[in-house]
């Protein structure tokens, strides 16, 4: 909900600035030019994006808006499951994992993290990374770059509505030229109108050259920039995922390969060593 706060501080200085200098607001709600600016740029957005990715950038700007990005207590919740899926392989056999990397959704031991089942992308991920090593399809130090291709094909798709919404924010300013360009043409029409109507029509016209540069730089550049970041947060967790199935693939010990995956992480959200190691032991021995 940061995101909002941040809307709200933008309009209360544009508008409180405004007022401090004698303006009046009601000049700047001006419906026409409401119109052409964000009708053109939605425009913009539908030309430029195929429809997977027009989906993708609504789900991203929900996202961006009520959702919020992995913290601590949940990268704690998936290193723990990590430990829990390489304890059972160590100690009962890879094809004890079989069952719970088939079907995630119905196993007891995803079920006892939520904050991990709950994102499809992950829990998919750590899956696809574990099945070439019970099945032994795959020799150990081959399965890191095999997981790197994905995790590259992965971030170079969740970077699409990035690039659209900052064309989007590219084309605002010029869309909104554009509007007021109509405003002076309209202007031209009502000269002989007098004075006040032509004032009238400039500053209808210049309010389209405001629209357009305080949507781009104050909201749409701004949510773009905070998808990237959302996005980064994800390949992170995916990071991490691949750092311990890796290890874990070439033979280092569960704990071992968990406290490689918690190093990889950012310090913002990083569990401490010893927080990590003493919530592992509390864990119940798999079964």
């Amino acid at each position: 909900m940061l995101i909002l706060v941040g809307a709200f501080i933008v309009l209360a200085a544009t508008l409180g600035g405004f007022l401090m200098e004698g303006g009046n607001p009601m000049v700047l709600v001006q419906v026409s030019e409401f119109v052409v600016i964000l009708g053109v740029a939605a425009g913009v957005l539908v030309i430029a994006s195929p429809g997977h990715v027009l989906k993708e950038i609504i789900h991203k700007v929900k996202g961006a808006i009520g959702g919020k990005t992995a913290g601590r207590a949940e990268f704690n919740d998936l290193l723990k499951l990590l430990y829990e899926i390489f304890l059972m392989g160590r100690r009962n056999g890879l094809i004890a994992l079989e069952e719970h990397v088939m079907e995630p959704e119905k196993s007891a031991l995803f079920q006892k993290y939520p904050s991990v089942l709950k994102h499809h992308e992950r829990v998919e991920f750590l899956c696809n990374g574990l099945k070439p090593v019970i099945d032994g399809k795959i020799k150990p130090d081959q399965l890191e770059q095999l997981m790197e291709v994905e995790l590259r094909a992965k971030a170079a798709e969740a970077e699409h509505p990035v690039h659209i919404l900052q064309l989007v924010s590219d084309s605002l300013p010029g869309i909104g030229i554009v509007a007021a360009v109509l405003g002076i043409i309209n202007t031209m029409a009502a000269i002989s109108e007098g004075p006040a109507k032509v004032g009238e029509h400039v500053a209808s016209a210049l309010t389209g050259t405001l629209l357009g540069i305080f949507v781009a730089y104050g909201f749409v550049s701004p949510l773009a920039n905070r998808i990237k970041f959302n996005n980064a947060s994800d390949e992170q967790c995916l990071k991490c995922i691949m750092q311990a199935v890796a290890g874990f693939a070439k033979g280092l010990a569960p704990l071992t390969a968990v406290e490689i995956a918690r190093r990889s992480l950012d310090s913002s959200v990083q569990p401490g060593s010893a927080e990590l190691e003493a919530s592992l032991k509390e864990l119940a021995p798999a079964k």
